[in-house]
């Protein structure tokens, strides 16, 4: 340790000022821990600021139940997450839950939206889900278009205004004390339990606790610190139309019209990379998806494209865990941050100070991926 350095010092040192790591960070601060939020910039790949907004638990964790659980966890908390930002922040997060619809344009499709959802009932229990056919779709969406011969539909679904969840966050986790540090690339964290140092260029910052929730430089800070957290990107490129009349109040998989009255149209995914650029052929592929979804899009003015990159484990479902050789190190990684910021800042939080593991997380260690059994992909 360079002795000419003078040294910050906290209770929990947060790497990463994203979605992930403002909502763990704001849980902490709000328990009263001092705690230090070290941050590189978003300004790359856009990961927190490029989403789409869905509080979305719907298909999630098909093949792994308890992801299925924690999401709906996530979701079930989020009206008071809500509160309490407002509260701390005075920044009205926009969430609305009045259910979301995920649209089908086969009859196959359809089939095996019911399959897969009877699946996650059958297993979790509380998870309730519609399915209904074209004339029942058109009935709660009167302007759904003639390709979508039906959708699932569950009351648990939502959506947030994500830039301004991500400021509620930084000005909550504020209000109870958090300290900010922009621009810093973490080159090395030393250290054993209750003693962590981590380093960034001529600054030092020490704690007995540590979270990584960098996104995708997750990878090699977790080796530092005995951990494995093999991330990479996956790409989703999102549409931006002008602001039109309310007509969606609803969130749906592809489409969702946001607070502010601009249209919202994604779900694509592609390994491509750090590339975060658009292409043509994707965004034309989302755009027609759209139409055919509502055809009054049809006429609608594009205004903003952009693409983001989410980060994926290789099974597709987060990893959360403990060191076992640096007690007090912690890896939280995910790449659904507005879904579940409710259970990172009420849940996630307390675990870090000392309290029981949630049980749900028993299975999202990075040891996992060790073997050669690989998970189905979790979307």
């Amino acid at each position: 340790m360079n002795l000419s350095t003078t040294a910050v010092n906290a209770d929990v040192i947060v790497i990463g000022g994203g979605l992930v790591g403002t909502a763990v960070a704001y849980g902490l601060a709000r328990s009263g821990a001092r705690t230090v939020v070290l941050d590189q910039g978003d300004d790359a790949f856009r990961a927190s600021r490029g989403n789409f907004g869905l509080v979305w638990v719907q298909g999630k964790g098909y093949n792994l139940p308890d992801y299925a659980r924690w999401t709906r966890s996530s979701a079930q908390r989020w009206s008071a997450l809500r509160d309490n930002l407002l509260q701390d922040s005075g920044v009205d997060v926009q969430l609305k839950q009045p259910g979301g619809f995920h649209m089908c344009f086969s009859d196959e499709e359809l089939l095996e939206r019911q399959q897969r959802l009877q699946v996650l009932q059958d297993v979790v229990g509380d998870y309730p889900f519609e399915m209904l056919d074209a004339a029942e779709l058109k009935a709660r969406l009167p302007l759904i278009g003639k390709a979508v011969v039906g959708a699932s539909y569950t009351p648990q679904d939502g959506h947030v205004n994500p830039l301004k969840l991500l400021r509620a966050l930084h000005g909550s986790a504020q209000a109870h004390g958090a300290r900010f540090q922009g621009g810093v690339q973490v080159d090395r964290i030393e250290g054993h339990a209750g003693d962590f140092r981590v380093s960034a260029g001529q600054q030092q910052f020490c704690a007995p606790r540590i979270v990584l929730a960098a996104g995708l430089g997750n990878p090699g800070l977790a080796r530092q610190v005995g951990l494995h957290a093999p991330v990479a990107p996956n790409r989703g490129q999102v549409l931006v139309s002008e602001r039109v009349q309310p007509f969606l109040d609803y969130p749906t998989i592809n489409v969702r019209q946001t607070d502010e009255g601009t249209v919202q149209l994604g779900d694509s995914m592609e390994e491509v990379g750090f590339d975060d650029s658009t292409s043509r052929e994707v965004l034309s592929a989302i755009a027609q998806r759209g139409v055919a979804t509502f055809p009054l899009l049809r006429d609608v003015r594009l205004v903003r494209a952009w693409g983001a990159l989410r980060v994926m484990s290789p099974d597709g479902f987060p990893i959360y865990q403990q060191s076992l050789t640096h007690p007090g190190a912690f890896v939280i990684t995910c790449h659904s941050g507005v879904t579940l910021a409710a259970a990172h800042a009420l849940r996630i939080a307390p675990w870090i100070m000392g309290a029981a593991q949630p049980d749900e997380l028993a299975v999202f260690n990075g040891e996992r991926f060790l073997t050669d059994k690989v998970l189905a992909h979790a979307h």
